[in-house]
């Protein structure tokens, strides 16, 4: 996929370029500066960093990776936070944009950015995330490059935005009544059936058989017709349902598969399959691959990010999913997560990313 989030120590990355958050002296810093500096060769990298001599906040500076797993270094300063006011968005936006298009013009596939300024420089990490976020979004709908955000651990995504906090109270109502009505159905159903087997032990055949029809009989005159009508219609699932003709009848009837009708969708909806993918953090090989295959059956991550780029609501994305053989649970975390975005109307898949990631989920996109 192209843009991921990993939890990694940055100097392990194996990647085109490494970027560092660099001291704006040509000095070796502490965190990032300083672990990249003892990875790369200290000395070696201490001495191209002079030749560079003074960074200003937001611009950059090219070196030789010497020992990392990387061809270049692109150090870069980013903005210490004062108040909000004085710039720090725009020079922070301003290190991924220039980064980035320093890297194309290097010729590079793959970049792994920190997040910036999030350290002793004391930049809120919520408002850094987004920042980080927005302008690698922005670049991937008009360039194709992997890009990963390395953090240390998911204390970066312990957010204060009111669609995180939204995600959290979500999952909570519906994750934990979830579990505890099927907790509640098995233990009910247990204790049913140990007081029937109680009732039975002691009672005469013919008895038991005449005590079972009669609860059948007032179990079903207790059903509304609403759910008597479930019941009767729903038992069945529909693609199964008779139609009134042979086998042959049926299966010359079969619905469109998912390919189909994704592609159906990105018709009707004027769209191309170039912003589909992109929006979707899917690379141009795999769609390729789905456009050329009716019978393409995708993971799960992937026919979800398909289905937040094209915008769909919640049933129409549980028809998309359906014709990969795909369902969403009350009591799984992923689903839930998706489930919520959908219900906010908000189809931005990296920041869908950053909530799965929080949680520990899959990331969208392949």
């Amino acid at each position: 996929m192209p843009f991921q989030v990993v939890r990694n120590d940055i100097t392990k990355m194996k990647v085109d370029v490494i970027v560092n958050t660099a001291n704006p002296k040509p000095v070796r810093g502490s965190g990032t500066d300083g672990a990249i500096y003892d990875a790369a060769g200290k000395e070696q990298l201490l001495l191209e960093r002079k030749k560079i001599g003074d960074i200003e906040p937001g611009s950059i500076a090219v070196t030789p990776a010497f020992q990392l797993n990387a061809k270049y270094i692109i150090h870069t300063v980013g903005p210490v936070w004062v108040n909000g006011q004085h710039k720090e968005e725009l020079i922070l936006q301003s290190c991924y944009e220039q980064s980035l298009e320093e890297a194309m013009k290097l010729g590079c596939d793959s970049i792994a950015f920190p997040l910036i300024s999030t350290g002793v420089y004391g930049f809120p990490k919520d408002r850094a995330l987004q920042t980080a976020i927005t302008t690698i979004s922005k670049f991937l709908l008009r360039y194709d490059m992997q890009i990963f955000l390395v953090v240390f651990d998911r204390k970066a995504f312990e957010l204060s935005g009111k669609i995180f906090q939204g995600v959290d109270e979500f999952i909570d109502e519906n994750y934990v009544k979830e579990k505890k009505q099927s907790e509640y159905s098995r233990r009910y159903g247990a204790e049913e059936r140990n007081a029937m087997n109680r009732r039975f032990r002691d009672m005469p055949e013919e008895e038991a058989y005449r005590y079972l029809e009669e609860e059948e009989r007032f179990a079903c005159n207790d059903l509304s017709s609403t759910e008597a009508e479930q019941l009767d219609d729903g038992s069945i699932p529909a693609p199964y349902m008779a139609v009134g003709g042979s086998l042959d009848d049926v299966i010359d009837h079969v619905g469109e598969t998912f390919q189909q009708r994704l592609l159906r969708l990105i018709d009707e909806r004027g769209l191309t399959d170039t912003s589909v993918y992109k929006k979707a953090n899917i690379d141009r090989k795999l769609f390729s691959k789905i456009r050329c295959n009716e019978t393409y059956k995708p993971k799960k991550k992937t026919a979800v990010a398909l289905a937040i780029a094209l915008e769909l609501d919640v049933e129409d994305m549980k028809d998309l999913l359906a014709r990969a053989e795909i369902a969403l649970s009350p009591s799984n975390k992923f689903d839930l997560i998706i489930e919520y975005f959908i219900s906010q109307k908000e189809y931005d898949v990296y920041k869908i990313n950053m909530a799965l990631f929080k949680h520990n989920q899959p990331i969208l996109g392949e």
